[in-house]
């Protein structure tokens, strides 16, 4: 699920096309798996869309094809550009583009933002076009001056000759006219002024002072506002609604029955939530109201007992286990966890005669213009997406059904006028595609001189990937690899593993959460490490030394950050340490939490974490996002859960569904390791420590192993 992907020359420059109109030069983007659209700038298959535009007023603009959900691609994409074409970051203007087939991801085909690949992905793709760019511009001023373009040198956004300079956009119109270079340079990193350096976000100022739009702040003239009652239990269905009320209510516009429920739009928010409020509906439940946490937790608990599809089988770990010296056999549980995105979901949809415009934020561009198209019979081209700023994502705005997209198209279809659907934070909270609930049993064993020798995972939960555009990678023995993932390929040398899956298929959607099956998997697998040194007797650090002992990378983290968090230095009575470290997304995060028990409250003071991304291209972001994951962890590991009775969601809001505030945050230490390994990923490698480090520190600190999330729970029951 972490697929790396190379640049070769052929396809660079097969991709590469120059627009110009206007006096701007352009570069377009490049994907080396050939897709639709792809060899646009030498069959004109497709009209041209450039990432990269020089203007004859010297401004100089990234467009880039991610969302920016806070993750910091809005700085970190034009950083690269800028290194290569030499420009000072601060000068360029950043823009999202609309759905473009020139933005696809390599690997999933489609315009998406997720899976900590917008880096990694595209990193030498626009290093090299900001190279060609800047030989273009320094052919055009050889051409100008009549000399050898050897001669020339660029800086700061003009071409020099040492006595004179020309700017970049004073030369955009004839570099736009010059070959693609047959041979591209790229700086050595040694020679880098921006990339690799502490930047600030470019973005910063204009969240800050309220001029970066997202989805909830847009208006468009002659704009509606839309809720929508949607079933109180998932998979129910509507039987018949009484809406006199709700028309006579001042401001409400037109009430109208949609797929997902009762539409109301209205002249503004507070009269479509009156509206709402007013309307009286007969839902046909289905024995969905026999859906409750309790029941359902007691049927996977035991399902967990039996064996399912096997997954992943290195060694004999039956024999092993019973060959063993002593073994464990125990269960660990997580949740269904909402996204809790700060900016509940969105959508304007424009529905006209011959086309369709939305404006959302979204995290796949090409499924929303897809789906709207299908809703109304549409080409895609025909559909319009202004991609805007995300106040959170986590995965939820990438689902793959594109819901509140699709929800959004059918509210405005007939209409006439734009209409903002807006959910509540309730209907937010309500609505489902949480994190999978999940249960692991686990068997480990170690032998005569505790070493671990065997562990196998029995794992139920429903499949995120079945039933969605991603489905293509089941693998032939129908395994979800986002169930298994860091499992099956953990760091941790146990000679005989074994994995198992069983999937069930109650109707709550569930979804992507941020790191995705890596989530669980860090919290199991690091707990287990934990018990098997507790075992035998042996103190964690040497463990986790002795499995990691054939990988450098790992070990070097380990060791780091073992020196940053001072493990081995006594700490301040009342309190404890824990230790955890996960691979996922090509990047290496090693954390320890230092916590306390204040009453029946676990207090976390302190957690340091070191980070092996390889290159770090902006420090800056990659330290924000390790602090971000570390909060958003510890809110899931503490207080985040999602329960069910008769059929209906319990948790509405963040009284009920919890995060860490300021006051109990705790001081976050983060230090990027030197790496030479390839680019990984950001967003989402520092949540699955977070909750190990924290329940092995819980551990060590009571002797109670917590196994069940939330820690409060799991303490109960331990």
């Amino acid at each position: 699920m972490n697929p790396r992907v190379r640049t070769d020359r052929r396809h660079f420059l097969i991709a590469a096309g120059v627009a110009t109109a206007g006096g701007v030069i352009g570069v377009r983007n490049w994907s080396r798996t050939p897709i639709a659209g792809d060899e646009a700038g030498v069959t004109g298959e497709f009209q041209p869309y450039a990432f990269l535009r020089i203007a004859a007023d010297d401004s100089i603009t990234v467009i880039i094809g991610k969302a920016e959900m806070g993750q910091g691609v809005h700085t970190g994409l034009p950083l690269v550009i800028a290194e290569e074409l030499d420009v000072d970051p601060l000068k360029l203007n950043v823009e999202f583009s609309g759905v473009d087939p020139a933005f696809n991801d390599p690997i999933f085909k489609m315009q998406f933002t997720g899976g900590s690949l917008s880096t990694s992905s595209t990193f030498e793709v626009l290093r090299q076009a900001g190279a060609s760019a800047r030989l273009m511009l320094i052919a055009a001023a050889a051409t100008r001056w009549r000399m050898a373009a050897l001669a020339l040198r660029t800086d700061a956004g003009c071409v020099t000759d040492g006595q004179r300079r020309v700017s970049y956009g004073t030369l955009a119109a004839a570099a736009a006219r010059q070959p693609v270079p047959m041979q591209v340079r790229l700086k050595p990193r040694s020679e880098f002024k921006y990339v690799g350096k502490p930047h600030k976000r470019l973005d910063a100022a204009d969240k800050v002072t309220g001029r970066a739009q997202f989805g909830i702040d847009v208006r468009v003239p002659d704009m509606l506002t839309a809720v929508v009652l949607r079933a109180p239990a998932f998979g129910a269905t509507l039987r018949r609604v009484d809406e006199s009320a709700a028309r006579r209510i001042p401001g409400v516009i037109e009430v109208k029955r949609i797929p997902t429920g009762v539409a109301v739009i209205a002249r503004d928010t507070w009269a479509a939530m009156r509206g709402r409020k007013a309307l009286t509906a007969d839902w046909n439940l289905g024995g969905q109201d026999e859906l409750t946490t309790s029941a359902q937790r007691a049927s996977w608990l035991r399902l967990a007992t039996s064996g399912g599809q096997v997954a992943d089988n290195v060694g004999d770990t039956d024999k092993a286990l019973v060959a063993a010296a002593q073994v464990i056999d125990v269960t660990y549980e997580v949740p269904y966890l909402a996204h809790a995105c700060m900016e509940p979901l969105n959508c304007v949809a424009h529905v006209k005669p011959n086309g369709c415009e939305i404006w959302t934020g979204t995290q796949n561009q090409t499924l929303a213009a897809q789906s709207a198209a299908a809703i109304l019979n549409l080409r895609p081209d025909q559909v319009v997406v202004h991609t805007l700023f995300l106040g959170g994502g986590f995965g939820r705005r990438g689902v793959g059904d594109a819901d509140f997209v699709r929800e959004a198209v059918e509210v405005a279809r007939g209409v006439g006028r734009p209409v903002k659907t807006v959910w509540t934070r309730e209907d937010d909270m309500r609505g489902g595609y949480y994190r999978p609930y999940r249960v692991d049993r686990v068997r480990a064993a170690i032998d005569v001189t505790g070493k671990p020798t065997a562990v196998a995972f029995t794992c139920v939960s429903k499949s995120i990937v079945t039933g969605t555009p991603y489905a293509v990678f089941i693998g032939q023995n129908g395994v979800d690899p986002t169930s298994v993932e860091g499992l099956r390929d953990t760091p941790f040398d146990i000679p005989n593993r074994r994995v198992e899956v069983h999937y069930t298929k109650e109707a709550v959607p569930v979804l992507w959460w941020r790191s995705v099956g890596h989530s669980v998997a860090g919290f199991v697998i690091n707990s287990v490490v934990d018990e098997l040194a507790a075992l035998a007797n042996r103190s964690p650090l040497d463990t986790y030394r002795e499995l990691l002992k054939n990988r450098p990378r790992h070990l070097k983290v380990l060791n780091s950050v073992v020196k940053l968090a001072g493990f081995g230095d006594p700490v301040l009575p009342g309190r404890a340490r824990g230790i955890a470290l996960h691979e996922s997304f090509g990047s290496v995060v090693a954390q320890i939490a230092e916590v306390s028990l204040m009453g029946d409250d676990i207090r976390v003071h302190r957690v340091s974490c070191v980070v092996d991304c390889g290159f770090a291209v902006n420090p800056n972001q990659v330290v924000a996002q390790m602090e971000g994951a570390i909060i958003f962890g510890l809110s899931a590991a503490l207080y985040g859960e999602i329960t069910l009775k008769d059929g209906q969601v319990e948790q509405g809001n963040f009284d009920m569904y919890r995060l860490v505030r300021i006051p109990e945050a705790p001081k976050i230490d983060v230090v990027i390791e030197p790496s030479d390994a390839p680019l990984g990923g950001i967003g989402e490698p520092g949540v699955p420590p977070v909750a190990g480090a924290l329940c092995n520190a819980v551990f060590a600190l009571t002797g109670k192993r917590v196994r069940r999330l939330p820690v409060a729970v799991g303490l109960r029951e331990a």
